[in-house]
């Protein structure tokens, strides 16, 4: 067996996995479960904040100051794959780091017209509706996007990445991986 080196912590793993949860919940509940649908979204807040706490003072790999590139370094891995010469990242690589900075922002605007929605100040106004609506599509999307990449990465480095945020764990880095 392979040696593996500990990655992401339990609470990035339980942040990730309760996440994905809480936004399936409120999809699925969007019409017919109001207060499930709410409780879902909630939910999702609260992770995101603790997830921005986490991501300012957490273990390394959980750290933004680890993973977040810039636009230029994300555009150059992104080449990189589609040429087959990406390199394999111990953390997060550009592409995925981008993606999760993505479904942050997009899923906190969603938590802000939601809970927008609930405001005496905005209930029943059309713009509100349309923009929580959008952004739950775009988030929808955007899933779609982050499963896609976790399954040509994880076939790429011959390495499965559903399980890494399952168990924390990941292939220890050999020559040519970044682990910075």
């Amino acid at each position: 067996m392979a040696a593996t080196v500990k990655i992401w912590d339990p609470l990035v793993r339980v942040f990730h996995w309760s996440l994905v949860a809480s936004f399936a919940i409120a999809w699925l509940s969007a019409e017919d479960a109001r207060d499930l649908h709410l409780w879902a979204g909630y939910a999702a807040a609260s992770l995101i904040a603790f997830r921005l706490v986490w991501g300012i003072a957490g273990t390394r790999y959980a750290r933004f100051s680890q993973f977040v590139r810039s636009p230029r370094a994300v555009a150059a891995y992104l080449r990189d794959i589609v040429s087959g010469r990406e390199a394999r990242y111990l953390g997060h690589n550009p592409a995925g780091a981008a993606m999760i900075m993505a479904l942050i922002l997009v899923m906190a605007g969603l938590c802000l017209t939601g809970w927008l929605y609930t405001t005496d100040a905005f209930w029943g106004e059309d713009w509100v509706e349309e923009t929580h609506e959008l952004l739950a599509n775009i988030l929808l999307g955007l899933v779609g996007l982050h499963i896609l990449g976790v399954f040509v990465a994880s076939f790429r480095h011959r390495e499965n990445l559903v399980r890494a945020m399952l168990t924390g764990r990941k292939r220890a880095p050999s020559t040519g991986d970044v682990t910075a």
